[in-house]
């Protein structure tokens, strides 16, 4: 098989046979798009058989046939649909590759420049220097429509841990690479710290930090808001309506929190008692409202999961009681941990140390009540609470104090597009981050679909992989650093002590000390004492500066791909810094 890489979601090849559909499969192929039509040639195999080959083999397969030396508009639009709808990479194929190469080279002009194709063709072995006058009037047919394309090698959509982090690392590895980051904020927030500062630990200015001081050197920094996604034309589509291109897309833009999804909940935050950590401007009222309790009741709520770091809820009731009892008035107030869930805690390991502080505090746990309501002037929630045969009645708890975590879900931009799954979220595979479709595409952070804790910590282990298997797609290679699941969530049970959960995917504990020098399952102040005084430069200084210190991706040996074996290729035909 002569295959010919062109870009990290397609390679060509002339003709194959059943038998080398199962090659390519083992080189890491997961669709075949056929480009020959039956019949040219007597000794050729049939396109059912190489459907058949394909299907054997775990392999999507389209059938596009073009008649040589009539490439039309309606060929390459059926094309580019095959690689909208095949997952990535795909190998494409005629009688010697050059109807692929062609055909992928016409599907790309508008969002690359002619130049730019015809030298990556040219490095594959294809010249198709002929086609520059059709390549110009498509390109110039596309900005009539959508105006002129700036592009990048990798644009990252995020400001955030993941999407600074992961900038970083990919220079940290190789210099140059032009890379653009799209996000509107101008501040950054080291949202971890937020507990402490709900703790009275903190001030809040400790977590806050300028964008533009944490914009790697060299990255573009694109101060505006993305609406959507067009992987089809690899472009990603901005508020105003600008487009902006990219050879590889790293999706980090975070989740939402829906206060809206609690009824009343928005129009009494801040005052009558309501708080979230959550919010920046709203931690500092949690360590008010609790300095000023004196007695009565208080509420800690947690909506039904994924949420940014599960811990967090409990986090900050065990900080509240500690400061209650501290000052002697934890007897004279009723608190009361309301889980959408039905267990304190996600890995059982951790259960045990939590429940000797709800213990020691007197916490009511009420299991699966979901917070649905809050009258905040009659000092009153409801939560919809469901029994034990599955019934669900509506209850209202009067408060005193009520710290709310509010319900979470995608982004819209992200809900909406052709990258995210069923539930919302952008569909990655769970060890490579790499879209389940468009390979391309990465997604880490909140907003990817990964079954694993939403938490910093979980970023400061995916930015390396990401930023590793980035690299290889420009390369045209499969990724091949793996992601683990980790996420840590040190849960804060007094002040001066931390139950530090560390754990991969399946509940697996995964300690990054060993046991003897830090039990994670039982509280300790050493643990404190990270959370306290190192993490926030680890974080500051170090993970979003691309230092994977404790963070360096595991990799697996690199399958041998016929394609990787020419030398390796950027998009523009350029051989890479790795080759």
């Amino acid at each position: 098989m002569d295959i010919k890489t062109i870009a990290p979601d397609l390679s060509v090849s002339p003709q194959i046979t059943p038998q080398d559909v199962g090659v390519a499969a083992g080189q890491g192929f997961r669709a075949v798009i056929i480009n020959r039509p039956d019949g040219e040639t007597s000794d050729q195999p049939g396109q059912r058989e190489i459907a058949e080959a394909a299907r054997r083999h775990g392999l999507e397969v389209r059938y596009v046939p073009v008649v040589p030396g009539n490439v039309t508009d309606a060929d390459v639009e059926a094309f580019a649909r095959a690689m909208r709808d095949l997952p990535a990479p795909a190998l494409a194929f005629c009688r010697s590759g050059t109807r692929s190469a062609t055909l992928w080279a016409l599907s790309q002009a508008g969002h690359l420049s002619t130049d730019a194709i015809l030298k990556t063709t040219r490095a594959a072995g294809y010249d198709l220097e002929g086609l520059r006058a059709r390549l110009d009037a498509r390109d110039k047919a596309a900005a009539g429509e959508t105006g002129p394309v700036k592009s990048h090698d990798v644009v990252i959509i995020g400001g955030g841990a993941a999407g600074v982090s992961t900038a970083a690392s990919i220079l940290r590895r190789r210099k140059g690479v032009d890379i653009a980051i799209i996000e509107p904020r101008t501040e950054h927030y080291y949202q971890p710290g937020w507990t402490l500062v709900g703790g009275g630990v903190f001030k809040r200015e400790q977590t806050e930090r300028q964008m533009a001081s944490l914009i790697p050197k060299g990255v573009q920094w694109v101060r505006a808001a993305c609406a959507g996604f067009a992987p089809e034309r690899n472009q990603v589509i901005l508020e105003d309506g600008e487009r902006v291109g990219y050879k590889v897309l790293v999706v980090a833009p975070g989740l939402k929190l829906d206060w809206d999804a609690i009824d009343g909940l928005k129009e009494t935050l801040g005052r009558n008692g309501v708080t979230s950590n959550y919010l920046f401007d709203m931690a500092s009222y949690t360590w008010e409202l609790v300095q000023s309790l004196k007695g009565g009741r208080a509420l800690f709520t947690q909506p039904p999961m994924p949420i940014k770091c599960a811990g967090a809820p409990q986090k900050a009731m065990y900080l509240a009681c500690d400061a209650w009892r501290r000052r002697g008035v934890l007897k004279d107030i009723e608190v009361a941990f309301h889980n959408a869930g039905g267990a304190l805690f996600g890995v059982k390991d951790y259960v045990p140390a939590l429940m000797e502080y709800v213990e020691r505090y007197g916490i009511d746990l009420c299991f699966n009540e979901t917070l649905v309501a809050v009258d905040g002037p009659a000092r009153t929630a409801y939560f919809d609470v469901k029994d034990g045969d599955g019934r669900v009645s509506r209850q209202a708890r009067a408060f005193d104090m009520l710290h709310v975590c509010p319900p979470q879900t995608s982004l819209d931009f992200v809900k909406a597009s052709p990258l995210a799954n069923d539930a919302g979220w952008v569909d990655v595979d769970g060890e490579t981050l790499q879209h389940t479709k468009y390979g391309n595409v990465f997604g880490l952070g909140d907003a990817g679909s990964t079954p694993n804790a939403k938490t910093a910590a979980a970023v400061r282990k995916q930015a390396p992989v990401a930023a590793h298997n980035v690299l290889c797609a420009l390369d045209g290679k499969a990724p091949n650093a793996v992601y683990n699941g980790y996420g840590s969530c040190p849960l804060t049970v007094e002040r001066g002590k931390i139950v530090l959960a560390e754990f991969a995917y399946g509940g697996k504990l995964d300690p990054t000390f060993p046991r003897w020098a830090l039990d994670g399952t039982k509280p300790s102040r050493a643990a404190w004492f990270l959370k306290e005084k190192m993490l926030p430069g680890i974080y500051f200084n170090q993970m979003l500066r691309g230092d994977e210190t404790l963070a360096r991706p595991k990799l697996l040996p690199h399958r041998p791909a016929a394609h990787e074996a020419q030398e390796a290729c950027d998009f523009s035909g350029t051989p890479s810094k790795a080759a």
